[in-house]
């Protein structure tokens, strides 16, 4: 019994070890090609960066060639002119410096090196050939061309971008931007793996590595040297393959020894025919894999400790829930209690806010009563002169009237009678104005003709202001109308008009005028020719109890700008042009 006990214990033992076996196994695969999958994605976005970081740096340079294929210096130096070459090294240089490019030049037609950013320098590439250079034959050729190569005065590579210059429709030469990427590669270099950038042969041009640089990804054909060798696109470089092993989405170090290992990921650029490739190294991904199938033998030697741990977590975590539940709910209905509490609270401050705005647009109606009934006491001189006029005239052309019926002479009389009806109205439209202006009613927006609303304020400010007012109304704007209630807006004109007339006092030559802006809105303007406003006032004329007068109030004029602003205008103060105050009042055209 023993015997099988013992045997029942080794199977079970040795099925142990075999699933902990595949367990184990299972996970290290999974491990592995997950750290290959995060590494492949990885790479592929760094990539992507990478070539943005490049596309970006590129664009800054592409629309120099033309742009300078447009500059007139570069045109008359490339047809012979030596005085326009001279300046075009030096605007050449400055242009260099500011941008950032290696080198600027412009060549002519037979490839020589007419001027050039670095002429003052030892290298300088004025007097240079450049005939042989695909970059200048392609561009003389089709109007554009890049090419990467090695500089043959400079031995540094770069990125030449040329364009074809032309004259009265010939072509006169190339002018080409050499454009270096130390800084590019220097910011790849921070990168945990090599970044490099292939052209369409496999050749490396730029690259992270400088090690790298004009090696290939794989061994190029005979033609394709040959042609390298000849334009001396990458100088005297070997062109021998470069220390990896690319394979699919996989690279590996080539040189003995050398066991590094990486995901590659590869993304076009804006180069013809090339690639950027970055790798990432597989070494910490591996080690990260490793790492996590010791950590699965580690949890499969404490799985029941573990288990019986979760069991007695999960009971206390169902508790602990349980009491935050409960504790949320309190807290919810705490926090509902209070923003029920908050939003009466906000009712009841809105109701006290709405009486609040109407007691305050009421009182403000009642202010702009009272200062028009306060403005009916300067008006009714006025007035009573306008109708005593025609009232004394009206008992002559009576009395004539009488006279000339009793002589027989009716014809006479009728038109004495006809005068005496066109009295009796004049009469009855400056009362009716009167009564306007004084009633209280509620005022309205309605499209009103600025006529009638200058007419109206004139009538009742009677003669000493109508003889010195000028009305300068375009003819175009004689029809033209506003929103806003006649009589608010018959009192701001004539409360304008009135502080003008006070203003001017006794002077020798009283001048009012009314004029109008020419503005999208409607602007009517009040000018007078007197003293103007004092300086120590002029800041806060709108604000209640600010006056220049010794025996005003200080509310008309904010008043008058309340009444402007109900109706969507303004009222300021304006520069005059007579020399004394101005006022501009703008209102919304109808």
């Amino acid at each position: 019994m023993s015997g099988a006990r013992s045997w029942r214990l080794g199977v079970f033992a040795a099925a142990f070890v075999l699933l902990g076996a595949l367990l184990w196994l299972s996970a290290g695969l999974w491990a592995l090609g997950e750290a290959q999958r995060k590494a492949a994605a990885t790479a592929t976005q760094t990539a992507r960066s990478q070539a943005g970081l490049l596309a970006s740096e590129l664009q800054k340079f592409r629309l120099l060639p033309l742009v300078l294929g447009e500059y007139p210096d570069v045109t008359a130096s490339l047809s012979g002119d030596v005085a326009a070459r001279k300046r075009l090294d030096a605007t050449l240089a400055l242009l260099a410096g500011r941008t950032d490019a290696a080198a600027i030049y412009a060549i002519d037609r037979t490839g020589l090196t007419i001027a050039a950013s670095n002429a003052a320098l030892p290298t300088s590439f004025v007097g240079q050939n450049y005939g042989f250079r695909p970059y200048f034959r392609d561009a003389m050729r089709s109007g554009a061309a890049e090419l990467f190569a090695q500089g043959t005065v400079s031995g540094r590579p770069g990125l030449y971008l040329a364009r074809r210059v032309e004259y009265d429709g010939r072509p006169i030469g190339v002018v080409v931007v050499k454009v270096e990427f130390d800084a590019v590669e220097a910011n790849w270099a921070h990168a945990a793996g090599p970044t490099f950038v292939t052209d369409q042969h496999g050749v490396i041009l730029i690259t992270s590595v400088p090690a790298w640089r004009f090696h290939t990804t794989h061994p190029l054909d005979a033609a394709t040297i040959a042609l390298a060798r000849r334009t001396l696109q990458f100088g005297t470089a070997p062109l021998q393959p470069a220390p990896i092993a690319l394979d699919g989405g996989t690279a590996r170090a080539t040189q003995p020894g050398d066991r590094r290992a990486w995901q590659s990921g590869s993304a076009p650029v804006s180069l013809i025919g090339a690639r950027l490739v970055y790798l990432e190294p597989l070494a910490p991904t591996l080690a990260a894999a490793t790492a996590t199938i010791r950590l699965w033998g580690l949890i499969a030697v404490i799985a029941l400790g573990i288990a019986a741990g979760i069991v007695i977590r999960a009971r206390e975590r169902a508790h602990l829930q349980r009491r935050a539940r409960e504790k949320l709910e309190e807290e919810v209905a705490r926090r509902t209690a209070e923003l029920r509490a908050a939003n009466e609270s906000l009712v009841v401050e809105s109701h006290e806010r709405a009486q609040a705005d109407r007691r305050y647009r009421a009182a403000r109606e009642e202010l702009a009563q009272a200062n028009r009934l306060g403005s009916l006491g300067q008006i009714t001189a006025g007035v009573a002169h306008e109708i005593n006029q025609p009232v004394a005239a009206i008992r002559t052309f009576a009395e004539n009237a009488e006279t000339l019926l009793d002589r027989g002479k009716p014809e006479t009389a009728r038109a004495n009678l006809a005068s005496i009806v066109a009295l009796t109205a004049r009469i009855g439209r400056i009362t009716a104005e009167l009564r306007g202006f004084a009633r209280r009613r509620v005022p309205v927006q309605e499209a009103v003709r600025i006529a009638s609303v200058i007419e109206g304020a004139l009538l009742l400010a009677g003669d000493r202001i109508r003889e010195i007012v000028t009305v300068r109304l375009p003819e175009m704007l004689a029809g033209a109308e506003a929103i806003g209630d006649r009589v608010r807006l018959e009192q701001i004109l004539l409360n304008l008009l009135q502080n003008a007339a006070e203003a001017l006092g006794d002077a020798r030559d009283p001048r009012i005028e009314i004029l109008f802006a020419a503005e999208p809105n409607l602007v009517l303007i009040v000018a007078d020719n007197g003293p103007g406003i004092d300086p120590a006032i002029a800041d806060d004329v709108f604000t209640p109890f600010t006056t220049g007068k010794p025996d005003g109030l200080g509310l008309g004029l904010g008043i008058a700008r309340d009444i402007a602003r109900d109706f969507g205008g303004e009222l300021a103060v304006i520069e005059s042009p007579l020399g004394g105050a101005a006022f501009a009042l703008r209102l919304r055209r109808a």
